[in-house]
This record gives structure tokens, sequence and C-alpha cells, in this order.
């Protein structure tokens, strides 16, 4: 029974990252006529959230290597709470309220860089061989499942004042503080007996020798998570403002591809266990589904075919991250763990704050965006393609080596 809270209590992590943006894609259009924003500003109300984060942590999984990860996780939690409610008091602000949004965001990036990848790295710790491989894929569910719920959540909270979503994030946290706290138990990763710079020099090593295999790896993470932002940053408005849906209604049209991408993930993480030639099958199925989608919509990307496709393409997701998760965690020791992960959630986290910018960008121009987009599918899928065969002949043949 402890060992189920223990999983729920990690895998409250990956949710509450990412309510910090997926809750507030519906709650764009709102916000920016509320505060008069141009477009720019608004697509950094999502990245300076994830800006922040990507570039704190590689720092707090150095932290975690040497002094724990349950210890900078809580921490991580009472930054983010408290950037939440800074968040919210913009709304109470009369001038200068973009400024006080802007800065409670920032704050709560900051603690989100202790959500998502120290619980992959703890879940790296504590378990081993298939049960790693489940927990990992659950942690990838919830993950999926918060961006299923959040636009709901967020769509739903607009109903009443837009600011009113900020104060969903205090709650979750705190609920997530409490389970950490109870329920989690600290491993000891071992490199707090060695100095930082034996620890960089040993850690950097690792990055370098099997950069080949991991480099491909983030790359396509990042990517996906890139994609997957851009594209309901550009779906929030391309809903309210061409078909004029909002409201609990506009939420639920984010459920299909959101969906789809949750119960695959959550299939791949319990099939996949321990098996490389098994995960290297689903990475290819997923990245074939993404780019066969994203090449129909470069052609047409009606409303219908435009919800197909994606849902088709981000179940293609579901296959592919669980198994980066998997390969990425098990590519280092313990001593290590919390440095290689970072590096990986920084990528994740860029990918992130650029979709909307980026999008932002280019979704004036329909045909170009999924132009672009399928473009930087078929570059990543190669690269990732090629290269998956050197991480099966330094993991083994058919089992993932358990560090």
């Amino acid at each position: 029974m402890k060992e189920k809270l223990m999983i729920v209590s990690l895998g409250l992590l990956p949710l509450i990252m990412v309510l910090g943006n997926s809750m507030l894609i519906p709650l764009l259009p709102s916000i920016q006529k509320s505060l008069h924003l141009s477009g720019v500003q608004t697509s950094l109300i999502l990245s300076v959230f994830s800006i922040p984060a990507a570039l704190c942590i590689p720092a707090v999984g150095i932290l975690s290597d040497r002094y724990g990860r349950k210890k900078l996780i809580m921490y991580s939690l009472i930054v983010m709470i408290i950037g939440s409610l800074v968040a919210a008091s913009s709304a109470l602000v009369s001038s200068g309220s973009f400024a006080v949004l802007m800065a409670g965001r920032v704050i709560q990036g900051i603690g989100a860089a202790g959500t998502t990848t120290l619980a992959m790295a703890l879940t790296g710790d504590v378990f081993t061989g298939e049960k790693r491989a489940k927990v990992l894929g659950i942690l990838e569910v919830y993950n999926g499942a918060g961006k299923v719920v959040a636009p709901i959540i967020g769509a739903t909270a607009a109903l009443v004042v837009w600011y009113a979503a900020f104060f969903v994030y205090p709650l979750a946290a705190g609920a997530a503080l409490v389970g950490i706290a109870m329920y989690v138990r600290e491993a000891k990763t071992g490199s707090d007996s060695v100095s930082v710079g034996e620890y960089l020099k040993r850690a950097i090593g690792i990055v370098y020798d099997k950069r080949k295999s991991l480099f491909p790896l983030f790359f396509v993470g990042g990517l996906g998570l890139f994609l997957l932002f851009g594209i309901l940053y550009y779906l929030s408005f391309l809903i309210e403002e061409t078909y004029h849906i909002d409201g609990f209604f506009k939420g639920t049209a984010f459920l299909f591809p959101l969906g789809a991408m949750t119960l695959v993930s959550y299939w791949t993480g319990q099939r996949i266990k321990t098996d490389v030639v098994l995960m290297k099958k689903l990475m290819i199925v997923g990245m074939i589904l993404l780019f066969v989608m994203f090449g129909v919509l470069t052609v047409i990307y009606t409303l219908p075919v435009l919800m197909f496709c994606l849902t088709v393409a981000f179940g293609g997701l579901g296959f592919v991250l669980p198994c980066i998760n998997m390969m990425i965690t098990s590519a280092a020791s313990d001593e290590e763990r919390g440095f290689i992960v970072s590096i990986y959630g920084t990528v994740r986290f860029l990918g992130v704050a650029l979709g909307p910018v980026v999008f932002e960008v280019w979704m004036h121009t329909e045909r170009l965006m999924f132009i672009y987009s399928f473009s930087l599918l078929a570059a990543g899928g190669l690269w990732v393609l090629y290269q998956l065969k050197i991480f099966s002949s330094a993991m083994g043949r058919r089992k993932v080596v358990q560090k």
C-alpha cells in the first residue's frame, strides 16, 4: 500500500508540472483581452515558465545527486506555491499587472525544475528492472493525464475569472508536498562522497561517451514537446477565434489528442519492461505516425482532419516518450543519474518554452507551419533511427542494463 502511495505521490509531480502551462492554454485569449497584450506577450506567459525551469534543471539535478532528491523536490514544491500566489495577485494590481504575472510565472518555473526530472531520477534510484519501466510509464501517464484534464480545468475556471486557475496550483502542490513527505523514501545517491569537480567530470564524461545514442533521444524528446505545446497554442486560438468555441467545451477539444497520448503512454510503459528491441520498434512506429500525420496536414488542415491527425500523431508520441524515458534513466548509475536526466529535462522544457513562441509566428501561415513541423520530424526521425542501433549495442541485445 505504501509503495502505491509513493508512486501516486511521484506521479503528482509531472502532473503539477504539466498544469503549469497546459491549464493556461485555453485561457490565453481571455488573458490577452483582459490585460491588453500583444501576441508575443501572450506567448511569453507560457515561455517564461518553461525557460527558468530549463535553466535551473541542471543545477537541481546536481544538487539532488549530492544532497538527496526528496529534499530538493519538497523545496521545489514550496517555491512553486509561492510563484502561483504571486501570479494570482497580478489580477489585484491596477498597474503593472503583466509584470507581476511574469514574475510569478518565473518563480513557478524555478519551482517546476524540481518536479518531473527529479521524479524520474528518484524512480531510477528506488526501482530496478521491469518495475522501473512500469513506474516510469506511470509517470508519463500522469504527465499525459495532466495535459488532458488541465485544459478542461483551465477553461472551466475561466468561466469565473481567468486568474482563478492560479489557485489550483497551490492546492495540487500542497497535496504533493504532503505525499512526498509521508510516503516517498530517500535513496542514497553516493555522489556526496566526491568533490563537485570530480562529480561533474564523471557525469560529463558519461554524456560525452554516450553522446551518439543520447543526443538523438534528447532531441526527439524535446521536439515532441515543442510540437505538442506549439500545436496546443495554435489550437487554442483557432478554436476560439475561428470557430467561437470557449469555456468547458473548448477544454474538451484538447481531450482527443492528449487522451490518445496518455492511453498509449500507459500501454507502452506496461509493455516495454527492459526490452530494448521492443523499445526501438515502438519508437519507430511512433515516429512514423507523427511523420505521416503531419505530412497529411501539409496538404489539408480543416478542423475535422486536423483533430484526427493530431489524435493519431500524439498517440504516436505516446509510444516514443516512455521509451526515451527508460533509455535515458537507465543510461547512468545512481551517482550521476540526476545530472543525465536533468539534461533531458532541460531539453524537454526548452521544447515547451519555444513551442508557443515559434508557433505564434508560424501560425499566421498555416501551411508553412505544418511544413516546418513536418521537416523537423523528418530530420529528427532520420537521426534517431540511424543512431538507435548504437544505443542497442551499448545497452545489450535484449535488456537494458540496470545500474
